[in-house]
């Protein structure tokens, strides 16, 4: 979720004659149309389905949305827990994605791994008492979802084991753990890591009613220049089967997701699973099923994620791509990725909700949209026009809260007058 360093970020970018359409006023009508939460009609006619997502994600990983630092008291990340939740309730938001296992450690008292050191500032020892149980609680009184949200294979953003609790899996199982980009992570070709971590993310499934599993933009990690991630033992072992250690990759990730979904149906009933990729499947000119964009980094390709084939065969409940971009933005326009992922999800049951870009509004070094407080909400108006988007979540809970030059109060008035129930 916070790696934002693609190629994109360094192209050139335009406003396109929508952008100059969307801006032109229809903020208001589309935030009137979508606000209720309701079933409704829009000039068209078109019937709109009941229910809309409006998520916030707080990252805990490196502190940074919460909490502030490492060692606070519990009173102290209590409240900064709790604030974050009435914020969004003030903003008419209606689920928060929490990160519960940053770097293969857990914010809840877990038998699998140590605590995070995220609490405490020294991974295995106990913060004093439950963040999830406590954010799950604290969550439903405020007529919040919680989505639990969990990084599959991050291990650590170092390379040190010795740095590691001395309990921790990584350092009791060294031939798990593949060195790459300056990270560790487990190696997801290995059957028995694939185990472990589905075993992990059941054990909250079982403890808590939360209300979906969240996956975020990470299965494979992102492209390091001059470096390999080295599989070769398990992919020897393990790939005899597939016509490239690609393929052999992407099955491995496939097969997480789909046993991850049936055991979540099977532990608790009604827990939702939904994943937050990358924004660009795959490029048009890679794929003729893909994107009409120029992404340095493709999910399928790079992260060995299937992301639209999750969709199109009902894999997981939502899927909310990062759509990260401003509306013209030459390599990854977002008046072509909505359409895009709308087309993707048309027909299916898995419902579309879009990740927007919070933390970019009002960043001096993004490109000029960003300095603009309407580009989010011009977003909202143009997602509004297609009715497979179901809804929004923003990046991230610490942008929420400080709201630089307004982008999310500008959300909220136009689009978010009144409150909404999340979509089922």
């Amino acid at each position: 979720m916070l790696h934002r360093r693609s190629r994109l970020s360094r192209r050139a970018f335009a406003v396109t004659a929508l952008s100059a359409l969307v801006a032109g006023g229809g903020a208001m009508a589309a935030g009137a149309a979508m606000a209720g939460g309701s079933d409704t009609s829009d000039d068209s006619g078109r019937r709109k389905a009941s229910g809309q997502l409006r998520g916030v994600w707080v990252a805990t990983v490196t502190n940074r949305d919460w909490p502030s630092k490492p060692g606070l008291t519990v009173d102290r990340q209590k409240a900064e827990l709790t604030a974050i939740l009435d914020r969004a309730v003030e903003d008419r938001l209606n689920a928060v994605i929490f990160q519960v296992r940053p770097t293969a450690d857990a914010l809840w008292p877990s038998p699998y791994e140590p605590w995070s050191d995220v609490l405490t500032g020294t991974q295995g020892k106990a913060p004093g008492w439950d963040p999830l149980g406590t954010a799950v609680k604290e969550a439903h009184v405020r007529g919040l979802e919680l989505h639990a949200w969990f990084n599959p294979y991050r291990v650590a953003n170092h390379t040190d084991p010795t740095k590691l609790a001395a309990s921790h899996p990584a350092r009791r199982h060294p031939d798990w753990v593949v060195t790459y980009g300056g990270k560790m992570y487990y190696n997801p070709g290995l059957p028995q890591v694939r185990t472990f971590v589905e075993d992990a993310i059941l054990d909250a499934v079982r403890k808590y009613p939360v209300d979906a599993v969240h996956f975020d933009d990470y299965f494979y990690p992102y492209p390091v220049a001059g470096q390999t991630f080295d599989d070769d033992e398990a992919y020897d072992r393990y790939g005899g089967a597939f016509s490239d250690r690609a393929a052999w990759r992407r099955d491995n990730i496939d097969k997480l997701v789909r046993e991850t979904a049936a055991r979540i149906r099977r532990t608790r009933p009604g827990t939702r699973f939904g994943i937050s990729p990358f924004g660009v499947w795959r490029n048009s000119t890679t794929d003729s099923r893909g994107s009409d964009t120029r992404a340095g980094v493709q999910t399928y390709d790079d992260l060995h994620a299937d992301t639209r084939k999750w969709v199109r065969e009902h894999w997981i409940d939502y899927i909310c791509p990062q759509i990260y971009w401003n509306i013209g933005f030459a390599a990854a326009d977002y008046a072509t990725l909505v359409p895009w992922w709308a087309e993707v999800a048309k027909g299916t049951p898995t419902q579309l909700y879009i990740g927007e870009a919070l933390y970019k509004a009002g960043d001096p070094a993004q490109p000029a949209a960003w300095q603009d407080p309407a580009e989010l909400s011009r977003h909202l108006t143009l997602a509004a026009t297609y009715p497979q988007v179901r809804g929004h979540a923003f990046f991230a809970a610490g942008d929420v809260a400080t709201d630089r030059i307004g982008a999310m109060a500008r959300v909220v008035a136009d689009h978010y007058r009144r409150p909404a129930r999340p979509p089922r």
